[in-house]
């Protein structure tokens, strides 16, 4: 099989074989009356027990970020809010969730703008100094949808975020796509990527990572905010551990609240509970923590890549 992914003319939740990776298939969770579709991934190349990963998109990083921009890049990041609002309101979530993965000892990929390090790289300092080696992840200079910027522009922000990264001694290896607008793939490779989050949503999530061309696809599981129904996420690692597949969920820190109160009661009412199911998990040796990088990594490992 080439390593390029197969196409095949098949209905979505068709088992089919994508790039040496593994046979996907459909699952379905019931709780409470709703549905969730979910492909799984029955790895050729095993993980050996259920992975947990999980991925933080930080679109501004700091409202200086908006200042700079004069509030022409607002769209670019979110529908109702400005720029300068989103960066104020990541500056306390930001440090709050680190602290959080600091004290429960997990890893995760945080995805940074690149063009933060135009203003402020606390918050970047902050995740390096944690004990636990979190993955630092690219999120677009601009966070503009790639799907919409020509190779030209998408090729002129990789070479400003490795730039900006290397300042700080980062050669990003996980690029993590603006509003998930997957595009310019092969513009990754050449930049030394070697993974990315795919597209989700409800027909799209899945427990899998699928390898196109020489870049890896950690695909997305579940998007998660402050109202998650952690019921419905314990459900889901247990799926995880019984197919011994990757459970990748990811958030914006902007979904757990706007000021330190909110932010500290979403993340005990949220995060907490089911951090601490996932962990006794891990003790019992049918769990383990991965970021986006560390999951391909092992997996390259298991095939004597």
């Amino acid at each position: 099989m080439s390593d390029r992914e197969t196409k095949l003319e098949k209905p979505r939740f068709q088992s089919r074989c994508l790039a040496g990776l593994g046979d996907r298939t459909p699952s379905f969770l019931i709780l409470n009356n709703n549905v969730l579709w979910h492909e799984i991934a029955s790895h050729k190349v095993p993980l050996g027990k259920g992975a947990l990963i999980v991925s933080i998109d930080i679109d501004v990083g700091n409202s200086g970020v908006g200042k700079l921009n004069h509030g022409k890049n607002d769209r670019n990041v979110n529908a109702h809010l400005s720029e300068r609002a989103v960066g104020k309101f990541e500056e306390i979530a930001v440090p709050l969730l680190a602290e959080f993965f600091e004290e429960t000892q997990v890893p995760a990929t945080f995805a940074v703008r690149g063009q933060l390090l135009e203003v402020d790289a606390s918050l970047l300092s902050i995740l390096l100094e944690c004990s636990v080696e979190h993955d630092i992840a690219a999120h677009g200079y601009y966070h503009r949808e790639f799907s919409k910027v020509s190779k030209a522009d998408a090729e002129k922000e990789l070479e400003m975020i490795s730039r900006r990264m290397k300042e700080f001694n980062i050669a990003p290896r996980t690029y993590v796509f603006p509003r998930n607008s997957v595009a310019h793939l092969e513009l990754l490779e050449e930049h030394g990527y070697l993974c990315y989050r795919g597209r989700g949503g409800f027909l799209r999530n899945g427990m899998y990572v699928v390898r196109r061309g020489n870049l890896y696809d950690v695909h997305p599981s579940l998007f998660i905010n402050r109202n998650a129904n952690v019921q419905l996420l314990k459900k889901m690692l247990d799926l995880s551990i019984s197919k011994r597949a990757p459970f990748h969920m990811w958030f914006h820190p902007l979904d757990f609240g706007p000021d330190i109160q909110n932010v500290e009661r979403n993340i005990s009412r949220t995060l907490q509970p089911f951090f601490s199911y996932a962990k006794t998990k891990e003790k019992d040796g049918l769990l383990a923590f991965h970021t986006m990088l560390s999951v391909v990594e092992q997996l390259q490992r298991g095939a004597g890549n």
